[in-house]
């Protein structure tokens, strides 16, 4: 150790970032971590610095979707870290690398409520994978490599690192850390051999995507092998970049308000491949799909992580595998039936063609469907919460890996952040984010962010002057009663132009299309403001149709 060139603890963590491969950071400054913003200065690590820490953690997390490797955000003590809270739980239920690191108080004033003090193992360990803070300094390296196979391995997920600004300022000899290359289990060949014999038997089996550590390769791997042995393939909520929308065998997303026949089919199913995700109340619809623990069919589950493999749904053969090392290991068999995916498709083509009409001069339906024609398979597609979100899974396309980014957790404010990072990451990419009003406000102050850096996103902001998803419920359960969910909203096309962006208002159908032109042609961050009929809350239900079936329902 004592050949060791002497470093300040900011230097080293930031020496371990780039031995891990780290190319971008989100941050929020602080002054509890001066040190590493220093440190960060002359390291040629692209940092972006964001309005709001939420904002932030969701670009870190992006960053992990995107990459397959931790998203890296830094936020200061106190404040900063309950705003950043928002990004660890959606990398938490969307099974996301992720590092955030805190800024803390000094070791000596520990204990004492300082300033800002907040334990953040307490805080964050029941949603981060593991909550840890640094004490000295020339454990950096160890630490680091650790949280960095933590965020990898198994199920990904978030882990937050604290860090005592004193500590920062430590000098010490270190060794740096070797790259993390996290472990891929693999399937047995017991366990393809067992899969091969359940195929081969079944006469209506069904595969079923979803999770993350998916890879392209893993993607066409799939796709090719479902292809060739007439399965039909659907993905879970928010996943549809698993498995091309225009492949024969692709069969629906299985989310919020799914085909019908999708549903139909998958309970007729005599065997359920369930690769990468974990089947939860989303897509299980509220856990009303299968039984619990018995799911009621031949199931087998493929997942990386083996505590969740039988974790809620019990199932007749279990592979701890990562998408990766089970594609590669997929058994061939023969097929015991013909057209089962070709039906399957063309059901999944019907219920996505053609958006039915609803109120208001401003189809926004047609408005996906002129995306889904215009936009490249490379394109990039962000969203956050809400109604709106319905008509995007619905009706449009997704053709290949890497183009969604989308929180399973449902998380308001998601996609412009989300957006930002995706464009930043692919500057040769289109990258668009389609918001509603109540979900953009949450983080529309990152828009500056993406004027400040020149990120040309595209916000495709759907403004209905209310939280949509929550009136639909409260006239479900309380017709005719609005209490607290009306919004009065800001010109976001003049808001787009005060940040120094592009600004669009549409309020008819037609009017659509030029200006998306116009938007991405401004080469600027642009926001398009459409005004959409309340009664236009989702595909198939209008408000009024949703009021007079709860009314009805009292009346008995």
């Amino acid at each position: 150790m004592s050949g060791l060139p002497s470093r300040t603890g900011a230097q080293v963590l930031v020496d371990q970032l780039l031995a891990q491969g780290v190319e971008r950071v989100t941050c929020v400054p602080g002054e509890s971590y001066l040190a590493v913003l220093d440190a960060l200065r002359d390291s040629g690590i692209d940092v972006l610095v964001c309005r709001q820490e939420g904002g932030a953690a969701i670009m870190a997390e992006a960053a992990g979707k995107l990459t397959g490797r931790p998203g890296i955000c830094f936020v200061t003590r106190g404040p900063g870290a309950t705003n950043a809270s928002a990004g660890i739980h959606i990398a938490r239920q969307d099974s996301t690398p992720m590092i955030l690191f805190v800024g803390q108080i000094a070791r000596r004033m520990r204990d004492r409520e300082a300033f800002q003090e907040i334990d953040y193992r307490q805080m964050f360990g029941g949603v981060a994978k593991w909550a840890v803070e640094i004490d000295d300094a020339a454990r950096i390296p160890e630490i680091l490599a650790r949280a960095f196979r933590v965020a990898l391995q198994g199920r990904p997920g978030p882990v937050v690192i604290a860090l005592p600004e004193d500590m920062l300022d430590d000098v010490v000899a270190a060794t740096d850390a070797p790259r993390v290359v996290p472990t891929e289990p693999a399937p047995s060949p017991g366990d393809a051999q067992r899969l091969r014999t359940m195929l081969a038997e079944a006469r209506r089996p069904v595969a079923l995507l979803g999770g993350s550590r998916w890879t392209a390769g893993a993607v066409a791997a799939f796709a090719a092998w479902a292809e060739r042995h007439d399965i039909p393939v659907a993905v879970s909520f928010r996943r549809a970049q698993l498995f091309p929308a225009d492949h024969p065998n692709f069969a629906g997303e299985l989310g919020i308000g799914p085909n019908p026949a999708l549903l139909a089919r998958i309970k007729e199913a005599d065997l359920l491949l369930m690769v990468g995700g974990r089947l939860s109340e989303m897509p299980a619809q509220s856990y009303g799909l299968l039984g619990i623990p018995d799911p009621g069919l031949p199931l087998v589950h493929v997942h990386p992580d083996a505590a969740e493999l039988g974790r809620v749904y019990q199932p007749a053969l279990a592979i701890e595998a990562t998408p990766d090392t089970f594609c590669a290991a997929l058994p061939d068999f023969a097929p015991t039936g013909q057209g089962r995916a070709a039906e399957a498709h063309a059901a999944y083509r019907a219920w996505s063609e053609t958006p039915e009409p609803k109120p208001g001069a401003f189809q926004y339906g047609q408005a996906i469907t002129w995306l889904r024609e215009r936009l490249p398979p490379d394109a990039v597609i962000c969203n956050g919460a809400g109604n709106f979100a319905t008509w995007v899974h619905r009706y449009y396309r997704f053709r290949a890996f890497g183009t969604q980014l989308a929180p399973t957790s449902g998380s308001m404010g998601y996609g412009l952040p989300a957006a930002v990072m995706a464009k930043r990451s692919h500057p040769e990419r289109i990258v668009v984010a389609l918001a509603g009003d109540g979900d953009v406000m949450m983080t529309v102050q990152e828009f500056a962010t993406a004027v400040q850096y020149g990120v040309a996103v595209v916000v495709v902001v759907l403004d209905n002057g209310m939280y949509g998803t929550i009136r639909m419920h409260q006239e479900r359960e309380y017709p005719g009663r609005v209490s607290a969910t009306e919004l009065r909203n800001p010109d976001f096309a003049a808001l787009a132009r005060a940040c120094g962006g592009h600004g669009e208002r549409v309020e008819r159908t037609e009017a659509f299309a030029p200006a998306f032109e116009r938007s991405l042609a401004s080469g600027l961050p642009a926001m398009i403001h459409c005004l959409v009929d309340p009664e236009a809350l989702t595909p198939t239900m209008t408000l009024a149709a949703i009021r007079e079936k709860a009314f009805a329902a009292q009346r008995g």
